[in-house]
C-alpha cells in the first residue's frame, strides 16, 4: 500500500490531546494527489508511483510535461514526484490519493526545503562564540579566528566558515500524526517541519522503528 503523499505547509497551531496536554502541531494540506504514472518491475525494473499535486495553467508547463499528463487525461499539475513502493497492485492511473492513507497515531517523515537566510557569519551559521569584547571597540568580536595552521598550509576542506545559510533539503523523521481531517485533507503533525508557509512538503511513512511501547498501547486501544 502506498503511504506517501505530496502536500503544502499551512502553518503551526496547538491542540489538546486526550490527557489535556497542549501539543504543538504543524498543519499540512496533504493532497489530494493524482496518480500520473505507474512503474513496474516488468516494464521499468522497479515498482514506483508518480503523484501529481496542485493544479496549474497549462502554459506554465513544458510540452513534455503537458504531453505526459494529457496522455492519461490528467489536468496540468504543478508538482510531480515519484515514490518507490513494494506493491503497486490495486493502484491505477488517475486514481486520487488523499490524506486518509494516514491515521492518528501513525509516524511520518516530512521533507521540505528549509528557510533561506542568505549569507551568514559563523556565529549564526555554526553557533560559534564571540571573541572577547575588550576596551577599545575591537572589530574582531564576530570574526571566526584562524582558519588554518602551518601544517597543510591551506584551508582544510570542510572548515566551518561563513556562507549561505538555509534553503537546503531537510527531512524530519518519526513525527507523530496527531489528527487527520479527511474532509479538508489536512494532517496535524506533532512538532515543527522545515519550509516556509505554502511551501511543498513530501510526507512518507517513517523509516525508523516505532517503539514497542507505542505499539502495545495501540494494540490495547484496538482491543477496547
Amino acid at each position: 500500500m502506498l503511504k506517501s503523499i505530496i502536500g503544502s505547509k499551512v502553518g503551526m497551531t496547538q491542540v489538546f490531546d486526550e490527557k489535556g496536554n497542549l501539543v504543538p502541531v504543524t498543519v499540512i494540506e496533504a493532497g489530494p494527489c493524482v496518480i500520473t504514472a505507474i512503474k513496474t518491475i516488468e516494464n521499468h525494473g522497479y515498482n514506483a508511483v508518480q503523484l501529481g499535486f496542485s493544479d496549474i495553467e497549462e502554459k506554465k508547463l513544458t510540452k513534455a510535461q503537458v504531453g505526459h499528463l494529457k496522455k492519461n487525461n490528467i489536468t496540468p499539475k504543478k508538482i510531480l514526484k515519484e515514490f518507490r513502493t513494494n506493491d503497486v497492485s490495486g493502484l491505477t492511473v488517475g486514481q486520487e490519493i488523499k490524506a486518509d492513507i494516514f491515521k492518528a497515531g501513525d509516524y511520518v517523515d516530512v521533507t521540505g526545503i528549509s528557510k533561506g537566510k542568505g549569507f551568514a557569519g559563523v556565529i549564526k551559521r555554526h553557533n560559534f562564540s564571540q571573541q572577547p569584547v575588550t576596551r577599545g571597540a575591537s572589530d574582531r568580536t564576530r570574526a571566526r579566528g584562524s582558519s588554518g595552521s602551518q601544517g597543510p598550509q591551506r584551508v582544510v576542506k570542510g572548515m566551518r566558515m561563513s556562507g549561505r545559510l538555509g534553503q537546503d533539503t531537510v527531512t524530519i523523521q518519526k513525527l507523530l500524526v496527531v489528527n487527520v481531517d479527511i474532509e479538508k485533507n489536512v494532517l496535524l503533525v506533532r512538532g515543527a517541519v522545515p519550509a516556509v508557509k505554502k511551501a511543498t512538503l513530501i510526507v512518507n511513512n517513517t523509516l525508523k522503528k516505532i517503539p514497542a511501547v507505542v505499539v502495545k498501547k495501540e494494540e490495547k486501544k484496538a482491543k477496547k
